[in-house]
């Protein structure tokens, strides 16, 4: 059943990452244009992800019919990883799949299908077409048959974290950008999200991640780690351009109170590098007329922000960097009930990305 335009009813929310779930959804990377070497280092990227998840949440990852018998072939008979037939543009489940929300007293689910754009559209999205990536959502709430809701504007599941109790967290970067929805007033927005995510108020940051080509996904740079507390990508070097944003991101913070009135605690997670792509990995990556564009030098724009909730575990990129440690110390003693483990994220960010970006979870 699909409800075109029509918000969920009152008593649905989107639960938070640390609530349980019952499955984590993945899409198989493939686009020669945007993974190098063929993709093959990313597959093995995403392997590991799944794997790592697996412990925690059974883990089911779409594929295309060209590249079924391949995936299924990487996971063996793992029961916990089911492999399935989903044919998608790129592999960024978080943004093209679908928000679930949840009746907070019956527990039933439904499934809101945002329209998605490639992150700007015509004149400035990433890849060109992306039709089959707009129907993911749609083929995700079908299979798991789940009543699905058609929003009417545009919005990526990156742009977005909530914290379960009537707040959602994102920046200006993203939501307000005229790429995205340019006949909605920052008000409007607010009035969306919080209708359709069954949440009360939106707690604004200005930019995200430096150089982030997602236009400031909130995923990259801020989440939720428990109610009124909130990690925050950090770092001290002042020449940094990344230095600047995530000041204002704490002042902006610092001022906000979330939906249940309570000042917010904000933790400093330290970010790695400065990294860049390298000419070697610029070298792997097919040309294309479709809009990707990857080239050495480039920064890339990384961060330990973009881990994964789930089930009693956390799975965290690590970028074999000497603050991989340290980010994986900071996690470990702010989420103390939680096992923390560590997935290598490089091939993964030189798509665009990490773990946050490529999972979506889905609610028990």
């Amino acid at each position: 059943m699909s409800t075109a335009h029509n918000p969920p009813p009152k008593g649905f929310r989107m639960p938070a990452e640390w609530a349980p779930q019952s499955a984590v959804w993945m899409l198989w990377p493939e686009r020669p244009d945007n993974w190098r070497l063929g993709a093959k280092p990313a597959q093995g990227a995403f392997v590991a992800v799944a794997r790592a998840i697996s412990c925690f949440t059974p883990v089911t990852l779409g594929v295309s019919a060209g590249q079924y018998r391949h995936a299924r072939s990487c996971f063996g008979a793992d029961p916990a990883i089911r492999v399935v037939e989903l044919s998608s543009n790129d592999a960024w489940m978080r943004d093209v799949g679908p928000t679930f929300v949840q009746h907070q007293q019956s527990g039933e689910l439904r499934g809101i299908d945002w329209q998605f754009n490639a992150w700007g559209g015509l004149h400035s999205g990433l890849y060109f077409p992306w039709d089959r990536d707009n129907e993911i959502a749609d083929k995700v709430l079908s299979m798991t048959r789940t009543p699905a809701h058609r929003a009417d504007f545009v919005l990526e599941g990156g742009a977005i974290h909530v914290d379960g109790e009537g707040t959602v967290l994102t920046t200006e970067e993203c939501l307000l950008h005229p790429n995205r929805n340019p006949h909605l007033s920052r008000q409007d927005i607010e009035q969306r999200l919080c209708a359709w995510l069954g949440a009360e108020k939106v707690l604004w940051i200005p930019e995200g991640i430096f150089e982030d080509e997602t236009d400031g996904h909130v995923d990259n740079m801020a989440c939720f780690i428990r109610p009124g507390e909130i990690a925050l990508a950090w770092t001290d070097d002042e020449n940094d351009p990344q230095h600047a944003r995530s000041q204002a991101a704490l002042a902006a913070l610092e001022s906000q109170t979330d939906a249940r009135g309570r000042s917010l605690t904000v933790h400093r997670l330290p970010l790695p590098g400065p990294l860049y792509m390298t000419a070697e990995e610029a070298a792997g990556i097919d040309p294309d007329s479709s809009g990707m564009s990857r080239a050495a030098g480039d920064r890339l724009a990384a961060s330990y922000i973009n881990f994964l909730i789930t089930n009693g575990g956390i799975i965290m990129p690590a970028f074999d960097d000497p603050m991989d440690d340290i980010a994986r110390q900071c996690l470990q003693d702010w989420l103390p009930d939680y096992e923390i483990v560590t997935v290598p994220g490089r091939e993964i960010l030189l798509g665009g990305g990490n773990i946050h970006c490529i999972t979506q979870q889905q609610p028990r």
